[in-house]
């Protein structure tokens, strides 16, 4: 439901500060379990101005199929997988190839790795998806025109005070507030917590623009990306959709001199003289930083509000995403009465690493940018230019690799420090692994094991074994667990366990034998309560 004009309900389980992407994830994510949620976000409309975020990836892609959005997403997407799946070199889109790499950012299939390739989509699109899979929720309120003004807490609550455009700020009292409320989050503020990190020293200079003619000059063909050697203008850039709206991002160019003949830069990167209009500019410099803590008691950071990163090889909204996943189900246990005072504790443990790697990642890729790859001979002709043009081949390949396949970051990250895994993080390597994404299965043509897993726990049964006793203790907990019987197929022997334990986000909370570990330890473990 969305609210523009009526009254905020005075109380909710959980309120949500910032109704982007991330407050929107961890409203479906609420909704979805029946969890009374309200999204306070001041923009009545999602902004076309700025597409941020442009990759989707394959992480948040299997989020957006649990909640049955996948598909919802590519038909909205205005550049389908199959147009495109390759990052290209160049000098200019009308100059010489220099390098390019295929099948970038799990746009194309790595056989059973996963069930969703990425997707390239502006934010908007996501985030409009996001709008209308929230107020489809009876349990979501989207209340926008408003934002947190402040916000108290004692051991009951947070009494939240929300303003509204033109009108009288409203009193909301909240089991529980996720600050998902951006660069600038008054939630953050309101709990003391600050950026910890730095600031990038060059400045970018990012511009949407329409150009329907540009398309058909490009001597590359389709790609996702073109990533533009020059001295007029270093840049990255790529389409937004099929009929002639462009992205790009001018390296090292400030605001003033973006701003001051902005055309000369997109006729830079193009390689010749381009009628262009501008719709929207966006100056910026990067920052690689993280909240000095993602909890106060009974309130939570998330997304931009908690870090923040180079967006070089797309990782912050995603992240983002897996943010909202995380704290999300681990709220809905708390409210629903199943899930213990650990549980909440390990949403620091479990993802504070993550973003730091993610951090540090984004970073490594930005060391490495367009200025760097120029050399004066790469439009020259004759043995000089061809030895300039091999040698930045060469540097491409081996700089620019790890940006374009990172599913190690994407998918194999692993909780090590969790408190509620059980079984320490298991042998490395392998494909059931405690702390670690399941490993994917296709079980029928179309059927992803991951289809198979419940809201609440997945108890995975992977040989003939009796499963009772965990049900037991599950059901005396008031536990949600799906038993999915695998004992028939080939997984066992490639998973290497009798049984498992999958979280809600396909995280594998223990791994063994059933008649070798205690139910009630176990249950209690993965819960987040005492033992």
């Amino acid at each position: 439901m969305t609210t523009p004009s009526a009254a905020l309900p005075a109380r909710t389980q959980v309120l949500i500060a910032g109704g982007g992407p991330v407050g929107l994830a961890t409203a479906v994510e609420l909704g979805q379990r029946g969890i009374d949620c309200v999204v306070v976000e001041p923009r009545a409309e999602v902004s076309h101005a700025r597409p941020r975020c442009k990759t989707v990836n394959v992480r948040t892609m299997e989020h957006l199929r649990r909640w049955g959005l996948a598909g919802r997403l590519r038909a909205a997407a205005p550049l389908p997988v199959s147009w495109s799946q390759d990052a290209v070199f160049c000098t200019a889109l009308t100059g010489r190839e220099l390098s390019r790499f295929r099948g970038v950012l799990g746009l194309a299939p790595d056989g059973d790795r996963f069930p969703e390739t990425g997707q390239q989509a502006p934010q908007y699109v996501l985030e409009e998806l996001l709008r209308e899979a929230v107020g489809e929720l009876p349990a979501c309120t989207l209340a926008t025109g408003r934002r947190v003004i402040s916000l108290q807490q004692d051991h009951a609550g947070v009494e939240v005070l929300v303003g509204r455009d033109g009108g009288e700020p409203s009193a909301v009292t909240a089991g529980y507030v996720v600050g998902c409320d951006g660069p600038r989050s008054t939630v953050r503020e309101q709990i003391g917590a600050a950026y910890l990190g730095e600031h990038a020293l060059r400045p970018n200079f990012g511009m949407v623009f329409r150009a329907p003619q540009l398309a058909g000059l490009v001597r590359h063909g389709p790609a996702v990306h073109y990533w533009i050697l020059n001295d007029v203008a270093p840049a990255l850039m790529g389409p937004l959709d099929l009929t002639g709206t462009w992205w790009i991002i001018a390296i090292g160019v400030s605001k003033e001199d973006g701003r001051r003949d902005p055309l000369r830069l997109i006729s830079g990167a193009a390689g010749r003289t381009v009628e262009a209009a501008v719709l929207s500019t966006d100056p910026w410099t990067a920052r690689m930083q993280l909240a000095g803590r993602l909890r106060a008691g009974r309130v939570f950071l998330a997304g931009d509000a908690a870090h923040l990163n180079p967006p070089f090889g797309g990782h912050g909204l995603n992240t983002g995403i897996g943010d909202a996943v995380d704290l999300g189900w681990k709220l809905a246990a708390v409210l629903q009465g199943w899930g213990g005072p650990s549980l909440l504790d390990s949403y620091e443990a479990e993802r504070r690493p993550i973003q730091q790697q993610v951090i540090a990642e984004a970073t490594r890729n930005m060391n490495v940018l367009t200025p760097e790859l120029m050399s004066a001979e790469l439009d020259d002709d004759g043995p000089r230019g061809e030895r300039a043009r091999t040698a930045a081949h060469q540097q491409i390949q081996e700089a620019k690799r790890a940006e374009f396949f990172a599913l190690d970051l994407v998918l194999d990250v692993t909780l090590d420090h969790s408190p509620v895994i059980m079984g320490g993080p298991g042998r490395a390597g392998a494909a059931l692994r405690p702390g670690a994404r399941l490993a994917h299965a296709w079980l029928a043509p179309g059927r992803s094991l991951f289809d198979e897993l419940g809201t609440g726990l997945s108890l995975l049964l992977l040989s003939a074994a009796d499963p009772s006793g965990v049900l037991r203790e599950a059901r005396a907990r008031s536990v949600p667990v799906t038993v999915v019987d695998l004992s028939r197929t080939a997984l066992g022997a490639r998973y290497g366990a009798q049984a498992a334990l999958v979280r809600p986000d396909q995280y594998v909370a223990w791994r063994g034998s059933l008649h070798q570990v205690s139910p009630a330890a176990l249950i209690d473990r993965v819960r987040g309560a005492p033992g």
